[in-house]
């Protein structure tokens, strides 16, 4: 079922306006490295390194503020086990796995359709 942009300005509040709190979250997960990273853990748990070959030409920094910012927005969870050597594992939360849910429809289409649209 396809929402209006009336019935998600209702229920949500002004997307468009700066500071609005569907326009921080829509950056967080729209974001190059946000998309890839959970795209990335829709298979399952990921260590550190699992995820950093995976989402190749992410850089440490980068994913380790993608998995920070998605961490603190409740959509990835991050478990550390007391081992030497420390052993990080990252995985969807409930509410990740709800995002990936809507999300892959996406991106499946853009996959189906990015090399016509990159040619043109």
């Amino acid at each position: 079922m396809v929402v209006s942009l009336a019935e998600i300005r209702e229920r949500s509040g002004e997307v468009f306006m700066e500071g609005c709190p569907t326009r921080v979250v829509l950056d967080h997960i729209m974001s190059k490295w946000g998309v890839l990273v959970l795209l990335a853990l829709t298979d399952g748990t990921r260590r550190w390194g699992e995820l950093r070959r995976e989402v190749q030409g992410v850089s440490e920094k980068m994913l380790a503020s993608t998995l920070r910012t998605l961490e603190a927005d409740g959509l990835v969870a991050r478990t550390s086990y007391p081992e030497v050597p420390p052993r990080v594992e990252y995985a969807l939360t409930p509410l990740g796995e709800e995002l990936m849910e809507r999300m892959m429809p996406l991106v499946e289409w853009v996959a189906a359709r990015a090399s016509g649209i990159i040619s043109r």
